[in-house]
């Protein structure tokens, strides 16, 4: 899912071509009116693993895409926000749960869609959610009651997979990993 190509300069609205500029070594959208190099870079999803005992609490999505699907609280990180500051944000706009970050869990990178997700491990404060405007339902689910062929994204199957089997083992540790 590659981003839409830049057409407009957003200096100067001119439109663009795409070109080497010198000292660089990809095509970028450059204004031949006013020289202004535009750079598309990946986006940045930050979420949490939010935890109570043996369970994840997990979303079932009121938004496109992958409506009615289920997912980690996770979405786009805003401007001006650390990358811990948005996945507590998410966790409370998409699950209405406050959680205690326990560190960085997955860095994952999504090429096909430019992404780059963080998942922090949270420790739910109480066992309590509300399912907000981007959430038909809000649950927690134990491992083997996970609705496996109803997760939206690879990212979060493949992040959780990897997080109950470092929960059986008694340690979790950072993973990385690309989705191609």
């Amino acid at each position: 899912m590659h981003n839409p190509p830049i057409r407009h300069c957003t200096a100067c609205g001119a439109a663009v071509t795409y070109r080497v500029p010198e000292g660089d070594s990809r095509p970028r959208a450059v204004c031949p009116a006013c020289g202004h190099i535009q750079y598309e870079n990946p986006r940045n999803i930050v979420g949490t693993i939010p935890a109570w005992e043996q369970q994840v609490l997990l979303c079932r999505r009121a938004i496109e895409p992958r409506y009615g699907l289920w997912t980690l609280p996770a979405g786009f990180m805003e401007l001006g926000e650390s990358t811990e500051s948005g996945a507590l944000r998410e966790t409370r706009e998409e699950a209405g749960a406050e959680v205690t970050l326990g560190g960085l869990y997955a860095v994952i990178n999504v090429l096909p869609a430019n992404q780059v997700y963080f998942f922090y491990r949270g420790q739910l404060a109480q066992p309590q959610w509300l399912a907000g405007e981007e959430s038909l339902e809000v649950k927690l689910f134990r491992e083997a009651d996970i609705p496996w062929e109803q997760i939206a994204f690879r990212s979060v199957a493949q992040t959780l997979k990897r997080y109950f089997a470092d929960q059986r083992a008694g340690r979790f540790q950072i993973h990385t990993f690309d989705i191609t």
